[in-house]
This record gives structure tokens, sequence and C-alpha cells, in this order.
């Protein structure tokens, strides 16, 4: 999950990103700001991964500012002016929105954002479903089913959460070393594959194929 914020002198310009940034299941815009004095004070307790940072403010120019800020965190700079985008790049700005930009195009820029999420420390898994924001612990999930465009989310309390995603996409955002995926529709708990049977993994009251393309990995596991 990108961890961001949004600073711009103009509300309507705001309003525009955090409709936008709801849409993009993998973003999380925490905070808008309108003051650079705010966004300074908020960055200083709450660290996050990105910034939809515009250039012409009142105050501070918004790339002096970027400059003040620690530079682990990654910028997209908004702006309705064409003439800084080579000053953004010298930057190592991720992008440089054009005012007015479209969804697609954010959408665009937000995908070229690469965090190091460092799975293997991160024991639950972020993402939206119903509207809201769900923290699922890893060892609560019983499994993940492919549904074509959407993924289930099996628990171990035999609840279920259904969300907007690709099974790549969720993979991305789950340990490796916890998680592998067994066929094209199912990902599992390593340490829940304890019984194979005619190449059939049984986990609770589910019984999931091994898939051609996966079996090698799977029986890596088995035989450790």
């Amino acid at each position: 999950m990108i961890k961001a914020i949004a600073l711009d002198d103009e509300i309507l310009a705001l309003k525009i990103i955090e409709n936008y940034a709801e849409k993009i299941e993998n973003l999380s815009l925490e905070k808008i700001f309108n003051t650079q004095t705010d966004a300074q004070k908020y960055l200083n307790k709450f660290p996050v991964d990105l910034i939809f940072l515009d250039i012409e403010m009142p105050s501070k120019n918004g790339m002096d500012f970027y400059k003040s800020i620690p530079q682990n965190t990654k910028v997209i700079f908004t702006t309705a002016y064409s003439e800084y985008a080579v000053d953004a790049f010298s930057l190592n700005a991720v992008d440089y929105l054009l005012k007015p930009f479209s969804f697609e195009r954010f959408k665009s820029a937000v995908e070229k954002v690469k965090i190091n999420p460092e799975n293997d420390s991160i024991k639950h898994l972020s993402i939206r479903a119903d509207y809201k924001l769900h923290k699922i612990n890893f060892d609560d999930i019983q499994l993940i089913e492919g549904l074509d465009d959407y993924i289930q989310i099996h628990l171990k309390d035999h609840s279920k959460i259904t969300a907007r995603s690709s099974m790549k996409n969720i993979m991305e955002k789950l340990s490796e070393k916890d998680f592998i995926r067994v066929h094209r529709s199912y990902i599992v708990p390593v340490d829940d594959i304890k019984t194979i049977v005619n190449r059939n993994i049984h986990i609770g009251d589910f019984i999931i194929p091994i898939g051609e393309t996966y079996k090698d990995d799977v029986m890596k596991i088995v035989s450790k």
C-alpha cells in the first residue's frame, strides 16, 4: 500500500486528487493540505511514501518544499505550468501531471511508484473492499481465491472478504515466505500445506488443485 498526502493551495485541485485516489486500490491518501506549514508538521510526525505536490504556491515554491523534506518520499508534481518539467525530473520526480489531468493519467503516474514494502517483515494485508480499508492479519487467512477481476479472501473464522484485484497484485502484497500461489485461482499459506492427495491440497474443508505451472514450487516446500 502506497501511503500518500497531497499539497496544493487550490481546494478544488485537492478534491480532484482525493476523488481519483479513492479509485486506486493500492493507494491510501492519508491527508490533504492547502498550506505547506500544515503539510510539513504532518510529515514530521507521519512519514509517507508519496506526495502529490503543486509547484506554484503563495509561499515557498513546491520544488523548494520538496527539497526540504526527507528524500525517501517520492513526488508526483501537479501543476498548470509545463515549463517546470525539466527541473521536476532533475529532482527524480516519479511523474509530472499537467493540470487538468484525467483519472487515466493520474493512475498511470501512480503505477510508476515503486515502493519496497519489505514484505517479509509485514504480517498483515491491507486491502479496500466494500468502501472500507481492511487490515487482515496473515495468520487469519485460510486461502485466497481468484474470481475473474475479483479475489475472495477466505478467513479462518469462516467469513469472506471480496475485493477487486488480480491474483498477481495480491501476491505482491503478501510475504513470499508465508504464502504461495498453487494454482491460477488459489493462493494458500505455506505452513498450511500439510496434506497432498492426488495433486490436491487439503486445507480445512477446502480441496485445492495444484496447477501444472505451480507444482514444482509446491513440491519444493513440501519436501523441505
